[in-house]
């Protein structure tokens, strides 16, 4: 790895020289290479990835500080990015994690809920982003089931339909898409800063015991799509949603809704990672239907 053209964005970036000493290659998933270099007494994390890429890390930047601005949960704190003729780049605050316990997931619940308590100006973003590689989009809007419909759902089994899954899916999809509204009768929700991507792998604990979340997809949306994604793929346990609960409760219809919301996650990985998520596609679409009529 050669690190000389970074070196030359990264002193620009945090105004002062540096070299890497050290690098050291990190877990990130498979989207980025992600590293920890370090070099003239200090440490920071890094994502690379193909130059085209700069946009998508411009945005996760975005993201990080908005989250940062807001002053609940703590993220590592974004420091800038860029791109060289091999690499985008994206700089970071480096933490060191350690596996989250019961008592930082239940400060996580009470500051993901004092997050979710500020209100934001309309359902969107500022700008477009990613979920994971998939293109997100999020013009502004005020109308919150239709944001849902066209721009998570509608978007997603498009694109499902353009990577060869069509047939009972897309029935299954345009039947939900066609109901759906009955799920917001009575529900009616204000706009909130969203992490977006809050699964079990996006979160961690510092070695003095705080709460961190990374990797943000953010946007301004409804709380229960974070909650929702909570209890996707490992969950976040009872600790954390009790705390949550205290500060902000959920009413009983979310029981429903967070399959709605995490139907938009299943989807995505469907059209991510292949066939195997389709029987939980349709299985959560069938759910959904079952209680709309």
């Amino acid at each position: 790895m050669q690190w000389q053209a970074l070196e030359r964005q990264i002193k620009n970036n945090i105004g002062t020289g540096f070299s890497v000493e050290k690098a050291e290659k990190q877990g990130g998933g498979c989207i980025n290479s992600c590293w920890m270099i370090a070099g003239n007494g200090q440490r920071f994390f890094i994502k690379l990835n193909r130059p085209g890429m700069l946009a998508m890390f411009e945005a996760e930047k975005q993201g990080l500080q908005a989250l940062a601005n807001a002053d609940t949960v703590k993220v590592p704190q974004p420091l800038g990015c860029g791109e060289t003729g091999d690499y985008a780049y994206l700089l970071l605050e480096y933490i060191p994690f350690v596996p989250i316990t019961n008592k930082a997931l239940r400060v996580l619940g009470e500051q993901l809920a004092a997050l979710h308590a500020i209100e934001q100006p309309y359902f969107g973003w500022t700008r477009n982003n990613w979920i994971g590689s998939t293109p997100q989009f999020n013009p502004a809007s005020d109308d919150w089931p239709a944001f849902w419909r066209e721009h998570r759902l509608g978007f997603q089994l498009e694109l499902a339909e353009k990577n060869g899954f069509g047939g009972r899916l897309q029935k299954l999809g345009e039947n939900l898409l066609g109901e759906m509204d009955a799920l917001f009768a009575t529900h009616h929700p204000f706009p909130s800063l969203l992490h977006g991507d809050l699964w079990s792998g996006n979160a961690a604990m510092t070695v003095a015991g705080d709460p961190v979340i990374y990797d943000p997809a953010c946007y301004w949306g409804d709380r229960e799509t974070d909650l929702a994604m909570t209890e996707l793929f490992g969950g976040f346990g009872r600790d954390f949603f009790d705390a949550y609960e205290a500060n902000t409760p959920l009413d009983e219809g979310y029981a429903i809704r967070k399959i709605l919301y995490n139907l938009y996650h299943v989807l995505n990985h469907l059209n991510l990672f292949g066939r195997s998520y389709l029987h939980q596609a349709e299985t959560m679409m069938e759910e959904l239907l079952s209680q709309l009529r």
